[in-house]
């Protein structure tokens, strides 16, 4: 049925399809929904605490007795920089006046920590079938604990540098993130530059260059996509925007009506909400904060800055200061509960695959 299986063996499902485990934005409920319908559902984690994780792998292990993906970030611990905060904070004072607001905070507490020894605690408990990584690794006998333990590793890779580290690290299957991936760039370290590798180009490097599973992210909406990675090599398919459109999403109106109008040009690489490049739907914000190309704040300490402007956008109905984040290819989306989405992605990829044969 699907030209190679050696994804769909390793996970034991019946589909190559991984739904993406967006931060906040994948529910219990959309993970049961797609393991359900034989695919891979995924919950970001890390912004959880140790109960929630506790509890949201009960939720889904409630609904499906099929794998899931719990995912973490793995980054470098901010680095603390009181100048460049109060530069940040001068920067931005006007959007406060603007919208009403107090004055820009100092810098608080970090709104998620990088993947730690309390956390891998729990997953020991836990053990879900897989624990994926974004922005990296964490050390490598973490790693190897989670993998002794019965969990398969698997990382987001946004170059061939980063994939071979990864697969001479262990990790038993390659997520290649393409420049047109909605959400933070899984990059390992990020220079001031903004660069990528789009899908197309960087699927067949990543798989000429290592020999475990490559699962293709980035613009892939419908089953032509999915047919496409087949093409050039991958294994299967990560899809986090084409599944933001299901009910099961924790998305909010205005992300939803985003997502309705979307095109292919809306959307830009940002630093100016989290301190990593992530790709959200332009806006005045974005827009402001691009003109100077001065460093921020640290992933996630920005945030501390960001997070009351996007409130108060989001309280006073525009988009002018929200992080609607979405991929390259938002405007296929179809708004259809998640098991319907997967019924019609398999017939689509299906009979696009006959086609090429």
């Amino acid at each position: 049925m699907w030209p190679k299986r050696d994804l769909i063996d390793l996970l034991g499902i019946d589909h190559p399809i991984v739904q993406a485990p967006m931060g906040g934005e994948s529910t219990p409920a959309l993970a049961v929904a797609v393991s359900n319908a034989g695919g891979l559902g995924g919950l970001g984690c890390s912004f959880m605490s140790m109960e929630e994780l506790r509890t949201k792998a009960e939720e889904i292990r409630s609904g499906t007795n099929r794998p899931f993906n719990f995912n973490f970030f793995a980054h470098p611990e901010p680095r603390e920089d009181p100048d460049l905060d109060a530069e940040t904070r001068a920067r931005i004072a006007p959007f406060y006046k603007e919208l009403g607001l107090d004055s820009v905070p100092e810098r608080g507490e970090a709104s998620c920590e990088t993947f730690n020894e309390a956390k891998l605690s729990v997953l020991l408990d836990i053990r879900p079938k897989i624990t994926s990584f974004h922005f990296g690794l964490p050390p490598l006998p973490m790693v190897e604990a989670l993998q002794d333990a019965g969990s398969l590793i698997f990382c987001s890779a946004t170059t061939v540098a980063e994939a071979r580290f990864l697969k001479e690290s262990g990790v038993d299957a390659i997520i290649a993130q393409g420049w047109e991936a909605g959400g933070h760039r899984g990059t390992f370290e990020t220079s001031f530059e903004d660069f990528g590798v789009g899908t197309m180009a960087l699927v067949p490097q990543i798989v000429d260059a290592v020999d475990v599973p490559v699962i293709a992210a980035g613009g892939i909406a419908d089953g032509r996509g999915i047919a496409a990675a087949f093409a050039l090599g991958a294994s299967g398919v990560q899809m986090g925007t084409a599944f933001l459109s299901c009910p099961e999403a924790n998305i909010g109106d205005d992300h939803r009506a985003a997502l309705r109008q979307a095109r292919d040009d809306d959307t830009r690489l940002t630093r100016a909400f989290s301190g990593r490049p992530a790709r959200a739907k332009n806006n005045r914000y974005i827009e402001a904060m691009a003109k100077d190309q001065v460093p921020l704040p640290d992933f996630p300490t920005m945030s501390t800055f960001s997070s009351p402007l996007r409130e108060a956008s989001e309280h006073r109905g525009d988009t002018d200061f929200q992080f609607l984040l979405y991929g390259q290819a938002a405007a296929l989306n179809r708004e259809l509960p998640a098991a319907e989405l997967m019924e019609r992605l398999i017939d689509e990829a299906q009979r696009a695959l006959k086609s090429q044969s």
